[in-house]
Protein backbone atom coordinates (compact mmCIF):
# COMPACT_ATOMS: atom_id res chain seq x y z
CA UNK A 1 0.00 0.00 0.00
CA UNK A 2 3.11 2.36 0.45
CA UNK A 3 1.32 4.36 2.89
CA UNK A 4 2.82 5.55 6.28
CA UNK A 5 1.86 6.93 9.73
CA UNK A 6 3.83 9.38 11.77
CA UNK A 7 3.36 11.86 14.93
CA UNK A 8 4.26 15.33 14.08
CA UNK A 9 4.10 18.75 15.25
CA UNK A 10 2.01 20.89 12.77
CA UNK A 11 4.32 24.19 12.22
CA UNK A 12 1.03 26.74 11.70
CA UNK A 13 0.37 27.99 15.25
CA UNK A 14 -2.91 28.91 16.22
CA UNK A 15 -3.96 32.38 17.73
CA UNK A 16 -2.23 31.64 20.84
CA UNK A 17 0.98 30.83 19.12
CA UNK A 18 0.66 27.21 19.83
CA UNK A 19 1.13 23.92 17.92
CA UNK A 20 -1.04 21.15 17.15
CA UNK A 21 -0.26 18.01 17.75
CA UNK A 22 -1.19 15.29 14.66
CA UNK A 23 -0.99 11.89 13.12
CA UNK A 24 0.57 12.34 9.41
CA UNK A 25 -0.02 10.26 6.96
CA UNK A 26 2.21 9.69 3.78
CA UNK A 27 1.37 7.70 0.59
CA UNK A 28 3.35 8.37 -2.19
CA UNK A 29 5.33 11.93 -0.79
CA UNK A 30 2.03 13.28 0.02
CA UNK A 31 0.73 13.99 2.93
CA UNK A 32 -2.61 14.45 5.14
CA UNK A 33 -2.82 15.06 8.60
CA UNK A 34 -5.41 13.63 11.79
CA UNK A 35 -5.58 16.31 14.42
CA UNK A 36 -5.20 15.00 18.20
CA UNK A 37 -7.40 18.43 19.54
CA UNK A 38 -3.41 19.32 21.33
CA UNK A 39 -1.60 22.41 21.52
CA UNK A 40 1.73 23.08 22.53
CA UNK A 41 4.16 25.69 22.08
CA UNK A 42 7.21 24.56 20.12
CA UNK A 43 9.94 24.96 22.44
CA UNK A 44 7.89 21.95 24.57
CA UNK A 45 8.63 19.61 21.04
CA UNK A 46 11.58 17.14 20.66
CA UNK A 47 11.51 16.72 16.74
CA UNK A 48 13.98 14.37 16.67
CA UNK A 49 12.89 11.80 19.17
CA UNK A 50 8.78 13.09 17.99
CA UNK A 51 7.76 13.26 21.54
CA UNK A 52 6.85 15.86 23.54
CA UNK A 53 9.98 16.84 25.94
CA UNK A 54 9.44 16.21 29.84
CA UNK A 55 9.59 20.01 30.28
CA UNK A 56 5.60 20.22 29.86
CA UNK A 57 3.65 19.95 32.76
CA UNK A 58 1.24 16.57 30.59
CA UNK A 59 4.44 15.20 28.59
CA UNK A 60 3.16 11.54 29.98
CA UNK A 61 -0.40 11.91 29.20
CA UNK A 62 0.09 13.58 25.52
CA UNK A 63 2.71 11.00 24.88
CA UNK A 64 0.75 8.14 26.06
CA UNK A 65 -1.86 9.53 23.63
CA UNK A 66 0.26 10.05 20.85
CA UNK A 67 1.17 6.73 21.07
CA UNK A 68 -2.03 5.31 21.19
CA UNK A 69 -3.62 7.31 18.51
CA UNK A 70 -0.83 6.35 16.33
CA UNK A 71 -1.34 2.69 17.08
CA UNK A 72 -4.96 2.90 16.14
CA UNK A 73 -3.78 4.56 13.30
CA UNK A 74 -1.48 1.64 12.26
CA UNK A 75 -4.25 -0.62 12.77
CA UNK A 76 -6.45 0.97 10.30
CA UNK A 77 -3.42 0.87 7.65
CA UNK A 78 -3.04 -2.41 7.94
CA UNK A 79 -7.13 -3.17 7.45
CA UNK A 80 -7.69 -1.12 4.86
CA UNK A 81 -4.20 -2.78 3.32
CA UNK A 82 -6.10 -6.28 3.81
CA UNK A 83 -8.99 -5.13 2.23
CA UNK A 84 -7.16 -4.08 -0.82
CA UNK A 85 -7.99 -0.62 -0.51
CA UNK A 86 -5.73 1.75 -2.66
CA UNK A 87 -6.24 5.39 -1.85
CA UNK A 88 -4.52 8.23 -1.22
CA UNK A 89 -3.58 10.05 1.78
CA UNK A 90 -6.71 12.29 2.02
CA UNK A 91 -8.72 9.25 1.07
CA UNK A 92 -7.03 7.35 3.89
CA UNK A 93 -7.82 10.19 6.59
CA UNK A 94 -11.48 9.89 5.22
CA UNK A 95 -11.91 6.79 5.73
CA UNK A 96 -9.77 6.29 9.02
CA UNK A 97 -12.52 8.87 10.28
CA UNK A 98 -15.43 6.27 8.77
CA UNK A 99 -13.75 2.98 10.77
CA UNK A 100 -12.72 5.43 13.66
CA UNK A 101 -14.61 4.72 16.58
CA UNK A 102 -14.14 8.21 17.87
CA UNK A 103 -15.58 10.66 15.12
CA UNK A 104 -14.66 13.94 15.27
CA UNK A 105 -17.23 16.86 15.17
CA UNK A 106 -14.79 19.26 14.28
CA UNK A 107 -13.47 17.62 11.57
CA UNK A 108 -16.68 17.86 9.99
CA UNK A 109 -16.99 21.49 11.33
CA UNK A 110 -13.70 22.71 9.92
CA UNK A 111 -14.55 21.38 6.49
CA UNK A 112 -17.85 22.57 6.51
CA UNK A 113 -15.85 26.24 7.41
CA UNK A 114 -13.81 25.76 4.64
CA UNK A 115 -16.71 25.19 1.99
CA UNK A 116 -18.44 28.20 2.81
CA UNK A 117 -15.04 30.63 2.43
CA UNK A 118 -14.41 28.71 -0.76
CA UNK A 119 -17.96 29.88 -1.96
CA UNK A 120 -17.10 32.72 -0.51
CA UNK A 121 -20.41 33.35 1.98
CA UNK A 122 -18.81 35.36 4.59
CA UNK A 123 -21.20 36.66 6.32
CA UNK A 124 -22.03 32.89 7.06
CA UNK A 125 -18.73 32.16 7.81
CA UNK A 126 -18.04 34.51 10.22
CA UNK A 127 -21.30 33.38 11.93
CA UNK A 128 -21.07 29.82 12.01
CA UNK A 129 -17.58 30.06 12.86
CA UNK A 130 -18.42 32.32 15.79
CA UNK A 131 -20.90 29.23 16.81
CA UNK A 132 -18.20 26.30 16.26
CA UNK A 133 -15.93 28.39 18.46
CA UNK A 134 -18.67 28.13 21.25
CA UNK A 135 -18.92 24.43 21.44
CA UNK A 136 -15.49 24.11 21.21
CA UNK A 137 -15.40 26.63 24.34
CA UNK A 138 -17.97 24.82 26.21
CA UNK A 139 -16.01 21.35 25.36
CA UNK A 140 -12.48 22.82 26.23
CA UNK A 141 -10.89 21.12 23.57
CA UNK A 142 -10.90 20.41 19.66
CA UNK A 143 -12.22 16.73 20.16
CA UNK A 144 -15.96 16.30 20.44
CA UNK A 145 -17.13 12.40 18.76
CA UNK A 146 -20.49 12.59 17.42
CA UNK A 147 -21.53 10.12 20.12
CA UNK A 148 -20.73 12.16 22.54
CA UNK A 149 -23.07 15.13 20.51
CA UNK A 150 -26.23 13.13 22.60
CA UNK A 151 -29.28 14.59 23.77
CA UNK A 152 -27.92 15.71 27.52
CA UNK A 153 -24.91 17.06 25.73
CA UNK A 154 -27.21 19.32 23.75
CA UNK A 155 -28.89 20.41 26.32
CA UNK A 156 -26.32 21.44 29.08
CA UNK A 157 -25.22 23.30 25.69
CA UNK A 158 -28.55 24.57 25.94
CA UNK A 159 -27.67 26.10 29.37
CA UNK A 160 -24.45 27.19 28.84
CA UNK A 161 -25.45 29.26 25.55
CA UNK A 162 -28.10 30.64 27.78
CA UNK A 163 -26.23 31.68 31.11
CA UNK A 164 -22.57 31.81 30.33
CA UNK A 165 -22.88 33.38 26.82
CA UNK A 166 -26.31 35.32 27.62
CA UNK A 167 -27.10 34.70 23.81
CA UNK A 168 -31.30 35.06 22.95
CA UNK A 169 -32.99 31.83 22.67
CA UNK A 170 -32.94 32.84 18.58
CA UNK A 171 -29.16 32.65 17.97
CA UNK A 172 -29.33 29.81 20.54
CA UNK A 173 -31.63 28.38 18.51
CA UNK A 174 -29.50 29.19 15.66
CA UNK A 175 -26.75 27.11 16.81
CA UNK A 176 -28.85 23.93 17.34
CA UNK A 177 -29.55 24.27 13.50
CA UNK A 178 -25.85 24.13 12.62
CA UNK A 179 -25.00 21.48 15.00
CA UNK A 180 -28.27 19.26 13.38
CA UNK A 181 -26.80 20.14 9.71
CA UNK A 182 -23.43 19.04 10.60
CA UNK A 183 -24.96 15.57 11.94
CA UNK A 184 -26.76 15.22 8.86
CA UNK A 185 -23.68 15.82 7.09
CA UNK A 186 -21.86 13.00 9.38
CA UNK A 187 -24.77 10.39 8.90
CA UNK A 188 -24.70 10.97 5.08
CA UNK A 189 -20.35 10.43 4.93
CA UNK A 190 -21.29 7.05 7.16
CA UNK A 191 -19.41 8.81 10.32
CA UNK A 192 -22.30 7.70 12.78
CA UNK A 193 -25.42 6.24 12.46
CA UNK A 194 -28.69 7.47 12.52
CA UNK A 195 -29.93 5.67 15.28
CA UNK A 196 -27.41 7.66 17.49
CA UNK A 197 -29.52 11.28 16.14
CA UNK A 198 -30.17 13.60 18.67
CA UNK A 199 -32.48 15.42 17.32
CA UNK A 200 -36.58 15.11 16.34
CA UNK A 201 -39.49 13.27 18.25
CA UNK A 202 -39.13 12.87 21.80
CA UNK A 203 -35.80 14.04 21.42
CA UNK A 204 -34.17 17.62 21.23
CA UNK A 205 -36.95 19.66 19.33
CA UNK A 206 -35.18 22.95 17.77
CA UNK A 207 -38.03 25.99 18.72
CA UNK A 208 -37.78 29.36 17.54
CA UNK A 209 -39.17 31.78 19.67
CA UNK A 210 -41.96 34.19 18.15
CA UNK A 211 -40.04 37.54 17.09
CA UNK A 212 -41.36 40.49 15.70
CA UNK A 213 -39.72 43.29 13.11
CA UNK A 214 -42.78 46.12 12.51
CA UNK A 215 -42.35 47.59 9.29
CA UNK A 216 -43.55 50.60 8.13
CA UNK A 217 -46.71 51.64 7.18
CA UNK A 218 -47.86 53.37 3.71
CA UNK A 219 -48.24 56.83 5.68
CA UNK A 220 -44.78 56.33 6.97
CA UNK A 221 -43.13 55.34 4.03
CA UNK A 222 -44.53 58.66 2.74
CA UNK A 223 -43.85 60.38 5.53
CA UNK A 224 -39.75 59.78 4.74
CA UNK A 225 -40.16 60.59 1.09
CA UNK A 226 -41.61 63.70 1.91
CA UNK A 227 -38.50 65.04 4.22
CA UNK A 228 -36.54 68.16 2.96
CA UNK A 229 -34.76 68.73 5.98
CA UNK A 230 -31.72 65.72 5.25
CA UNK A 231 -28.03 66.17 5.19
CA UNK A 232 -26.44 65.02 2.34
CA UNK A 233 -25.78 61.56 3.97
CA UNK A 234 -29.25 61.13 5.11
CA UNK A 235 -30.79 62.10 1.34
CA UNK A 236 -28.58 59.33 0.16
CA UNK A 237 -29.31 56.71 2.81
CA UNK A 238 -33.06 57.53 1.98
CA UNK A 239 -32.56 56.62 -1.20
CA UNK A 240 -30.52 53.10 -0.73
CA UNK A 241 -33.46 52.59 1.89
CA UNK A 242 -36.28 53.70 -0.58
CA UNK A 243 -34.60 51.47 -3.12
CA UNK A 244 -35.09 48.55 -1.17
CA UNK A 245 -38.17 49.31 -0.13
CA UNK A 246 -39.34 49.61 -4.12
CA UNK A 247 -37.69 46.83 -5.23
CA UNK A 248 -39.84 43.84 -2.41
CA UNK A 249 -37.15 44.93 0.40
CA UNK A 250 -34.04 43.36 -1.53
CA UNK A 251 -31.14 43.05 1.13
CA UNK A 252 -28.98 45.80 1.78
CA UNK A 253 -25.70 43.57 0.87
CA UNK A 254 -27.42 42.92 -2.72
CA UNK A 255 -28.56 46.57 -3.07
CA UNK A 256 -25.17 47.54 -2.59
CA UNK A 257 -23.78 45.09 -4.99
CA UNK A 258 -25.81 46.09 -7.73
CA UNK A 259 -24.40 46.91 -11.04
CA UNK A 260 -25.13 49.11 -14.01
CA UNK A 261 -25.36 46.08 -15.81
CA UNK A 262 -27.36 44.23 -13.46
CA UNK A 263 -30.15 47.09 -15.51
CA UNK A 264 -31.58 46.95 -18.68
CA UNK A 265 -35.05 46.48 -20.24
CA UNK A 266 -36.50 48.40 -17.53
CA UNK A 267 -35.35 45.35 -15.01
CA UNK A 268 -33.11 44.50 -12.53
CA UNK A 269 -30.99 41.49 -12.42
CA UNK A 270 -28.99 39.90 -9.71
CA UNK A 271 -28.00 37.15 -7.63
CA UNK A 272 -29.10 37.22 -4.34
CA UNK A 273 -25.97 36.50 -2.15
CA UNK A 274 -27.84 34.75 0.91
CA UNK A 275 -29.05 31.94 -1.19
CA UNK A 276 -28.10 32.58 -4.59
CA UNK A 277 -31.00 32.66 -6.33
CA UNK A 278 -31.14 34.61 -9.37
CA UNK A 279 -34.03 37.90 -9.62
CA UNK A 280 -35.20 39.56 -12.41
CA UNK A 281 -37.60 42.09 -11.09
CA UNK A 282 -39.71 44.87 -13.69
CA UNK A 283 -37.87 48.91 -12.30
CA UNK A 284 -41.02 50.78 -10.10
CA UNK A 285 -41.22 54.58 -11.42
CA UNK A 286 -40.09 55.72 -8.62
CA UNK A 287 -36.97 53.62 -9.10
CA UNK A 288 -36.06 55.51 -12.19
CA UNK A 289 -35.37 59.62 -10.05
CA UNK A 290 -33.13 57.44 -7.66
CA UNK A 291 -31.19 56.24 -10.84
CA UNK A 292 -30.98 59.43 -12.21
CA UNK A 293 -28.95 60.90 -9.03
CA UNK A 294 -26.49 58.82 -9.60
CA UNK A 295 -25.71 58.43 -13.51
CA UNK A 296 -23.38 61.33 -13.22
CA UNK A 297 -21.10 59.16 -11.18
CA UNK A 298 -21.18 55.84 -13.06
CA UNK A 299 -18.01 55.02 -14.72
CA UNK A 300 -18.89 51.98 -17.43
CA UNK A 301 -21.27 49.40 -17.34
CA UNK A 302 -19.74 47.47 -14.38
CA UNK A 303 -19.55 50.22 -12.03
CA UNK A 304 -21.60 49.70 -8.81
CA UNK A 305 -24.64 52.29 -8.80
CA UNK A 306 -24.34 53.14 -5.09
CA UNK A 307 -20.61 54.73 -3.58
CA UNK A 308 -20.56 52.20 -0.56
CA UNK A 309 -18.30 49.64 -2.53
CA UNK A 310 -16.47 51.68 -5.46
CA UNK A 311 -13.30 52.18 -3.37
CA UNK A 312 -12.53 48.31 -3.10
CA UNK A 313 -11.28 45.33 -5.59
CA UNK A 314 -14.66 44.38 -7.21
CA UNK A 315 -13.67 40.97 -7.80
CA UNK A 316 -12.18 40.37 -4.38
CA UNK A 317 -15.62 39.19 -2.34
CA UNK A 318 -14.04 39.19 1.12
CA UNK A 319 -13.63 43.31 0.67
CA UNK A 320 -17.26 43.66 -0.76
CA UNK A 321 -18.45 41.70 1.99
CA UNK A 322 -16.39 43.35 4.77
CA UNK A 323 -17.01 47.03 2.97
CA UNK A 324 -20.75 46.16 2.55
CA UNK A 325 -20.95 45.30 6.35
CA UNK A 326 -19.49 48.47 7.58
CA UNK A 327 -21.57 50.60 4.89
CA UNK A 328 -24.76 48.75 6.75
CA UNK A 329 -23.88 50.04 9.93
CA UNK A 330 -23.28 53.65 8.38
CA UNK A 331 -26.76 53.73 6.85
CA UNK A 332 -28.67 52.35 9.96
CA UNK A 333 -26.70 54.74 11.92
CA UNK A 334 -28.39 58.03 9.52
CA UNK A 335 -32.00 55.78 9.16
CA UNK A 336 -32.46 56.36 13.19
CA UNK A 337 -31.96 60.59 12.64
CA UNK A 338 -34.81 59.92 9.48
CA UNK A 339 -36.85 58.35 11.44
CA UNK A 340 -36.95 61.10 14.20
CA UNK A 341 -37.22 63.95 11.78
CA UNK A 342 -40.49 62.24 9.92
CA UNK A 343 -41.96 61.37 13.00
CA UNK A 344 -41.52 57.27 12.78
CA UNK A 345 -41.33 56.10 16.51
CA UNK A 346 -40.33 52.04 15.40
CA UNK A 347 -36.76 51.05 14.93
CA UNK A 348 -35.82 51.80 11.19
CA UNK A 349 -33.32 50.04 9.51
CA UNK A 350 -32.45 48.74 6.25
CA UNK A 351 -33.86 45.21 6.76
CA UNK A 352 -37.01 47.05 7.61
CA UNK A 353 -37.36 48.31 4.34
CA UNK A 354 -37.77 44.39 3.68
CA UNK A 355 -40.71 44.04 6.29
CA UNK A 356 -42.28 47.00 5.30
CA UNK A 357 -42.88 46.13 2.01
CA UNK A 358 -44.90 42.93 3.51
CA UNK A 359 -46.60 44.62 5.80
CA UNK A 360 -47.82 46.91 2.87
CA UNK A 361 -48.25 43.98 0.48
CA UNK A 362 -50.45 42.05 3.08
CA UNK A 363 -53.35 43.92 1.60
CA UNK A 364 -52.68 44.11 -1.65
CA UNK A 365 -51.45 40.86 -3.35
CA UNK A 366 -51.96 37.30 -2.21
CA UNK A 367 -48.70 35.67 -0.01
CA UNK A 368 -47.66 33.02 -2.24
CA UNK A 369 -46.64 36.11 -4.83
CA UNK A 370 -44.93 37.98 -1.59
CA UNK A 371 -43.15 34.47 -1.20
CA UNK A 372 -42.32 34.31 -4.68
CA UNK A 373 -41.01 38.12 -4.75
CA UNK A 374 -38.98 37.09 -1.81
CA UNK A 375 -37.72 33.86 -3.06
CA UNK A 376 -38.56 32.43 -0.04
CA UNK A 377 -38.56 28.24 0.10
CA UNK A 378 -41.17 28.35 2.95
CA UNK A 379 -44.17 30.22 2.75
CA UNK A 380 -44.41 30.01 6.57
CA UNK A 381 -41.00 32.27 6.50
CA UNK A 382 -42.95 34.89 4.17
CA UNK A 383 -45.98 35.13 6.75
CA UNK A 384 -43.64 36.29 8.80
CA UNK A 385 -42.87 39.49 6.66
CA UNK A 386 -46.95 39.74 6.54
CA UNK A 387 -47.14 39.54 10.44
CA UNK A 388 -48.72 43.30 10.73
CA UNK A 389 -51.58 42.61 8.18
CA UNK A 390 -52.10 39.09 9.47
CA UNK A 391 -52.85 40.93 13.17
CA UNK A 392 -55.31 43.40 11.71
CA UNK A 393 -57.22 40.70 9.96
CA UNK A 394 -57.57 38.51 13.11
CA UNK A 395 -58.41 41.95 15.08
CA UNK A 396 -61.31 42.41 12.60
CA UNK A 397 -62.37 39.16 12.82
CA UNK A 398 -62.37 39.49 16.64
CA UNK A 399 -63.97 42.34 16.67
CA UNK A 400 -66.68 40.81 14.10
CA UNK A 401 -68.03 37.94 16.45
CA UNK A 402 -68.07 39.96 20.02
CA UNK A 403 -69.72 43.33 18.56
CA UNK A 404 -72.99 42.76 19.39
Amino acid sequence: MNSSASITLRKKPNKKGLYPLAIRLTKFRKSSYLYIGHYIERSHWDEMKSVVKKSHPNAPRLNNLLLTKLAETNRFLLQLQSEGKDFSAAQIKTEILFLSSDKNFFDIADAHLDEIKANNKFGRLTVDKAYIGHIASFVRSRQLSFQDLNENFLRKYTIFLRNSRNLSERTIANHLVLIRLLYNRAIRQGLIDRKFYPFGKDKVKIKFPDTRKVGLTVQEVQSSEKLTNLTEEEFHTRNVWLFSFYLAGIRVADVLKIRWSDIYDNRIHYTMNKNSKLVSLQLPDKIHSILNQYTQFRRGADDFVFPELKVVDPNDQKQIYAKAKIANKWLNGHLKEIARKSGITKKLTMHISRHSFGNIAGDKIPVQMLQQLYRHSSVTTTMMYQSYFISQETDKALNNVVDF
